[in-house]
């Protein structure tokens, strides 16, 4: 079943956006991680897996974000009526 063409602009939209608040969500984690706030850096590397602290991190990141983004998005689309 193809795609219309106004599903597919609604689609890249939202991909888009989702796009927009992954990239802000991995910005705040690095700076997270980088600037070791809370000592969250610190607690991850001495953890058995780090790999999996961070993993972890960042998928939550990126869920909130990435939601808040699509969100933003379209409430945007909103148009004021006067």
């Amino acid at each position: 079943m193809a795609l219309r063409p106004a599903e597919k602009k609604a689609i890249a939209f939202l991909l888009r956006h989702l796009a927009y608040g992954t990239a802000g969500g991995f910005t705040f984690g690095a700076g997270l991680l980088y600037f070791d706030i809370a000592q969250l850096r610190t607690l991850a590397m001495s953890s058995d897996n780090p790999a999996l602290a961070i993993g972890l991190l960042f998928f939550g990141l990126f869920i909130t974000w990435g939601s808040a983004g699509m969100g933003v998005g379209i409430m945007s689309l909103a148009e004021d009526e006067n």
